[in-house]
């Protein structure tokens, strides 16, 4: 039984890793298709819907590491992909007038190589019950410039984002109401921004170390 639910596992994770780099490889073909044919101006209407249903299926990782699927610390995960989903759906899905600025081609395309890197990596692992060791220095060392540029590219689309939340009111919760609660979204963007100040430096020692522990280990092997 215990072998039978090892399999069962290894399968789901296989084709969940699988599924998702293949929408990351179209946001990516897209993106480089409009950019080389067209304008950064037009990059988010070509990636948008591979962007939201990749981006959007993060979510299940979350989901993985509470139920113990994966070994991946849920501290570690939640941050990063809550701030991936904030910046897809509440800056770029809600606001279009942040869609064509050239910084969405800076964030999808380190978006898209981070993400095509890792799941490869972990759809070969799952697949093949390892990964060569080139594809292991990919996933653990191009975050070294991917995540900078996608953390820049993050927090530049929501201070682009603040005027128009100010004067959208969207999201927004205005008291008198029947909860006795009140919620603005402009102030709320604002905190995200500042939470990016400590969390952005504490992530990347964190993948720093990971980096170090696991090729370290590689060549011990």
């Amino acid at each position: 039984m215990a072998g039978f639910l090892s399999l069962l596992r290894r399968s789901y994770l296989s084709l969940y890793n699988w599924i998702v780099c293949f929408g990351w490889i179209q946001v990516l073909y897209f993106a480089v298709k409009t950019l080389t044919e067209s304008s950064y101006e037009h990059v988010y209407d070509a990636v948008e819907k591979p962007l939201l249903l990749a981006q959007t299926a993060a979510v299940l990782e979350i989901i993985h590491g509470l139920t113990g699927l994966v070994r991946s610390p849920v501290s570690a995960t939640l941050p990063q992909i809550g701030s991936r989903l904030y910046v897809t759906w509440g800056v770029l899905y809600s606001f279009p007038e942040t869609r064509t600025h050239f910084l969405v081609s800076s964030l999808v395309i380190s978006w898209s190589l981070t993400e095509i890197i890792r799941y490869s990596f972990f759809g070969v692992k799952e697949t093949f019950g390892s990964a060569p060791s080139w594809l292991q220095w990919l996933r653990y060392s191009t975050f070294m410039l991917l995540y900078p540029t996608g953390i820049t590219s993050e927090v530049g689309l929501i201070y682009i984002a603040l005027p128009y939340i100010w004067n959208s009111e969207k999201y927004c919760v205005r008291m008198p109401n029947k909860w006795n609660f009140s919620f603005d979204y402009y102030y709320g963007a604002l905190l995200t921004l500042g939470i990016y100040v400590p969390g952005s430096p504490h992530m990347y020692n964190y993948m720093l170390g990971q980096r170090k522990k696991v090729l370290s280990r590689s060549k011990k092997d």
